[in-house]
């Protein structure tokens, strides 16, 4: 649909993630485990056939896209499995590589200072926050249900910033938090934004218990257009039969 509509953006096919890259956010041990996977993780995160190849595939299109921004172009990695609950040594929640922490650090390899990355998925970014915790180079803010899935990010630390969101809380009062989030990542002047882009905070979503709507992904497109910062977005959640016209409305909105 999205390429249907938008003829005049450019698509690109990425490569996939070099063993490299993927050892700057995890254990060796957590390679092998993925790449010779044979059962399921969790109930949650299966050992398809090929899954190595479709993860690295899918932190391949993170680097590409970080280094896209970092150049200055708009871009965004329409890309699965997501990433943001991978920890250094864990799969869980659909999640393989932590795929933005990875493109995060290749980011700083390639001579960014300074990465912010703003997460508005309705599920905590857990694994992002155990990658890149503690990094002077990196800062984190998820703004997330709470409680729920996966069960983390109550508390704020160091470079992270939690902001949790009670089940069902009023629009506006997230919206406010998605907001706000974004203006304290950006006070660090960071010389590149990335987004986790969930969507599974919209209010039709099948796995939560959000209010937001799709003028909100909008919005958040609007406020990422109106910013003098490198930026680039990758796909996290998002679980409603509207996701690709919530994509559409959150890149509309930044591209044009």
């Amino acid at each position: 649909m999205l390429k249907d509509r938008h003829r005049d953006w450019e698509w690109r096919e990425p490569q996939p993630a070099k063993e490299r890259n993927l050892l700057r956010a995890h254990s060796r041990d957590h390679v092998e485990q993925i790449r010779t996977a044979v059962q399921d993780f969790d109930a949650d995160t299966p050992a398809y056939p090929r899954i190595y190849h479709h993860a690295i595939s899918s932190a391949g299109a993170a680097i590409e896209t970080a280094l896209a921004g970092a150049r200055g172009e708009r871009a965004f990695s329409l890309m699965r499995p997501p990433g943001h609950h991978a920890t250094r040594n864990r799969a869980m929640g659909f999640c393989y590589f932590s795929n933005i922490a990875i493109a995060a650090l290749a980011a700083l390899d390639s001579g960014v200072e300074r990465v912010a990355i703003w997460d508005f998925d309705a599920h905590h970014g857990n694994g992002t926050e155990d990658v890149v915790a503690h990094n002077p180079r990196l800062s984190f803010a998820s703004i997330h249900q709470f409680p729920a899935y996966p069960g983390t990010g109550a508390q704020s630390f160091a470079n992270i910033d939690n902001y949790p969101v009670a089940p069902n809380t009023p629009r506006a009062e997230h919206v406010n938090a998605i907001e706000r989030a974004l203006e304290k990542l950006l006070l660090a002047k960071p010389g590149l934004l990335l987004v986790s882009a969930g969507f599974d905070a919209y209010s039709g979503d099948p796995l939560t218990e959000m209010t937001l709507e799709r003028e909100d992904f909008a919005s958040f497109g609007e406020w990422l257009h109106k910013i003098d910062i490198p930026t680039a977005a990758i796909l996290e959640g998002g679980y409603s039969d509207d996701l690709p016209e919530l994509i559409d409305a959150f890149l509309t909105a930044w591209v044009t």
